[in-house]
This record gives structure tokens, sequence and C-alpha cells, in this order.
């Protein structure tokens, strides 16, 4: 099986490449937009403004490999879910 399908660029995109010290050669765009956002412990490196999620200098699933990892966390907050464990999301917690 091809797997093609892991692997996109938009290199006609005018943020491309929207993270900062990105390598443009390696760049995906498949996730512009994060399906891990909704996660608090989503995997990559965020940073924080509050409450609010900056995944500016993230690029988990811009890189190599980047197909992968969002597949496996993805399948770990699933089995969370079917297990009875809600995965930690964002928002405050019950002690804010």
């Amino acid at each position: 099986m091809s797997e093609h399908f892991k692997h996109v660029q938009n290199t006609a995109c005018e943020y491309f490449p929207c993270h900062k010290n990105a390598d443009p050669g390696s760049f995906n765009c498949l996730f512009c937009y994060c399906p891990l956002y909704f996660l608090k412990n989503c995997g990559g490196n965020p940073g924080w403004r509050g409450l609010v999620k900056d995944c500016t200098g993230c690029q988990l699933p811009h890189a190599p490999g980047g197909w992968e990892a969002v597949q496996q966390r993805l399948l770990q907050a699933f089995a969370d879910l079917r297990e009875g464990r809600a995965p930690v999301t964002l928002g405050p917690t019950k002690a804010e």
C-alpha cells in the first residue's frame, strides 16, 4: 500500500511553512489544524497563554513521523474513552 496519504505540502499557502524554524523540505501540511489540539497532553510541545494552548512552537504533526505520532495519540485517547476514562482536555480543571 502506498503511503502518499501521510504527507501533503501546500507551498502556495501564504503561511507556508507556518511554524518557525520548520524545514520547508519536509514540512507536512496534512494536519494544518492539529487533531490533537483538544488534548491537554497531546504529545507535542505547546506553550500556554493562560488557558489558551499555543502550538506555534510545535512541529509534531508537521515533521517526519508526525502522521504516525498523531495516529498513536488518537488511538490512545479513543482507547481511554472505550475503557471509561475520559482524556484530559483543554479548559479549566475542577480545582480551578
